[in-house]
């Protein structure tokens, strides 16, 4: 191997480092920000168990991290895969649909704070487009 391969290797291992710092710190922040685990004790009432929830976050993303890169399959029937998966995806988003109305009575409050009603529809839209232009990115590009 040449110098310049030894370099791309390195820079590679930092940009993949790097993302992944910023992914995990972003899921960490979005779960601080929104409340999530705490709010979830507080609706089942299981304020003594919540150390439970915040386990379950942990380990289903250290499990689903191993089963991407490593390419674990199940041999289950498809019937019942989807059926599970369906029901907890379906679970996931309606939390994260009632933790995200919750956050965005917060976006007006936070934006006149920080003197930045002015521009309050500007940064929705950056954040909306931010994520569309990404998803869109990512379908068309890095899938094909």
């Amino acid at each position: 191997m040449t110098m310049g391969d030894w370099l791309m290797h390195i820079f590679v291992m930092l940009l993949g480092l790097s993302g992944g710092l910023a992914v995990g710190s972003g899921l960490v922040a979005f779960l601080i920000i929104l409340d999530l685990i705490p709010r979830l004790a507080q609706i089942a009432y299981a304020y003594r168990v919540s150390v439970w929830f915040e386990t379950a976050v942990i380990c289903g993303s250290m499990y689903w991290t191993f089963a991407d890169f490593l390419d674990w399959r199940l041999m289950l029937p498809k019937a019942i895969i989807l059926t599970v998966s369906g029901l907890m995806t379906g679970m996931f988003v309606g939390m994260l649909a009632g933790a995200l109305t919750e956050v965005m009575n917060v976006l007006p409050i936070l934006a006149k704070r920080m003197n930045l009603s002015d521009y309050l529809v500007g940064l929705v839209m950056a954040m909306v487009l931010g994520k569309t232009l990404g998803s869109l990115f990512d379908w068309l590009y890095f899938q094909w």
